[in-house]
Parts: structure tokens; C-alpha cells; sequence
């Protein structure tokens, strides 16, 4: 209900009101555009591939629209913060560290500004991603 309520608050703020349901298909497709960059980074288990995807995924959902974009942003910050409060658990490195979340943020908002996500590609990534 708060989702909700947030798209419909943001999109009133963003001067669509007419359109309010534009912004709300929008912020839905985009969504999904970030779950299935996840399930492919899952998929193809390559290293040095997160940053790519993580770009790929902010990019496909900032396509969208304003919607988009605005879902991008808070799934990618709900994702670093969770991860940070989930490394405070875990001992040793964890590869998650401070640096990390910094470089992930700075691919998510490469792609979200509409920069080419192949800028992170990894060599030898199979084309199907």
C-alpha cells in the first residue's frame, strides 16, 4: 500500500496527474526490467559481470519513462542499503564493502542516465545477455 501510495504521491509531483496511471505502468515495467537484470546476473554466474547488469537493469527500466526511472532509483537504493545492513552480519570479506556499493551506485546511475550499459560488459560475457 505504501508502493502505492509513493507512485501515486510522485507522480502527482512530477506534473502528471492527468496521467497518473502512465507513471504507475511505467514504474511497473520498470520494475521488472530490474527483476529480470537480476535473474540473468543470477543466470549467468560471470564474474565481473554485476556491473554491467546492474547498468543494464537501470538503463531498460529508465527507457520506460519517468516511472521508470523513478523505480530504478529506489530499487537500486533499497538493494545497497539492505546489502549494507546485511554485511554488518557477516564476518570477513564479504566483497560487499563500502567501495563496492559506491561502484555499484555509480553503474546504476550510468545506466540510468541513458549511457550504453556495454560500457561494463565484461570480455567473454555470452551474447544472450
Amino acid at each position: 500500500m505504501k508502493l502505492f501510495m509513493g507512485l501515486i504521491f510522485c507522480s502527482l509531483a512530477l506534473g502528471v496527474s492527468s496521467q497518473w496511471y502512465a507513471f504507475v505502468g511505467e514504474a511497473a515495467q520498470g520494475a521488472w526490467d530490474m527483476m529480470r537484470a537480476y535473474s540473468d546476473m543470477i543466470e549467468a554466474n560471470y564474474k565481473n559481470s554485476d556491473k554491467y547488469f546492474h547498468a543494464r537493469g537501470n538503463y531498460d527500466a529508465a527507457q520506460r519513462g519517468p516511472g521508470g526511472v523513478w523505480a530504478a532509483e529506489k530499487i537500486s537504493n533499497a538493494r545497497e542499503n539492505l546489502q549494507r545492513v546485511t554485511d554488518r552480519f557477516r564476518y570477513g570479506d564479504s566483497g560487499h564493502g563500502a567501495e563496492d556499493s559506491k561502484a555499484d551506485q555509480a553503474a546504476n546511475l550510468w545506466g540510468r542516465s541513458g549511457k550504453d550499459p556495454n560500457h561494463f560488459r565484461p570480455p567473454g560475457l555470452p551474447d544472450k545477455y
